[in-house]
């Protein structure tokens, strides 16, 4: 299944809806262009809603800590939303857990870029 990507506006912040793989080729690639369309409309506020993202490999990984890095270094906020157990599990081993800033609530997170 491969990576869909929607982005809706929750006030300030930008919420993308991803559905899929996170995987080596086009759904890291679709992850890195969603996130770098944004930063060129001057949003900045980025919350990925990973509900419906049922894998993540290496590749993606990285690309998530890319578009994490990208953000920050633009003056902006990555945050994540809604993590299924395998990719939690994933971001424990990986230790980004601690990197990033992780919900389940939509409006707690939306909340918490003020």
């Amino acid at each position: 299944m491969s990576l869909r990507a929607t982005h809706r506006d929750a006030g300030p912040v930008t919420v993308v809806d991803l559905s899929g793989r996170i995987i080596l080729g086009d759904g890291s690639a679709l992850l890195r262009t969603t996130i770098r369309g944004l930063l060129a409309d001057e949003r900045r506020k980025i919350l990925l809603n990973l509900a419906d993202v049922d894998y993540i490999d290496s590749s993606g990984i990285g690309e998530l800590v890319s578009g994490y890095s990208a953000v920050k270094n633009q003056g902006g906020d990555l945050k994540l939303l809604q993590l299924t157990k395998k990719v939690r599990d994933l971001l424990q081993i990986t230790k980004l857990y601690t990197v990033f800033e992780v919900f389940d609530d939509e409006t707690a997170a939306v909340r918490s870029f003020a």
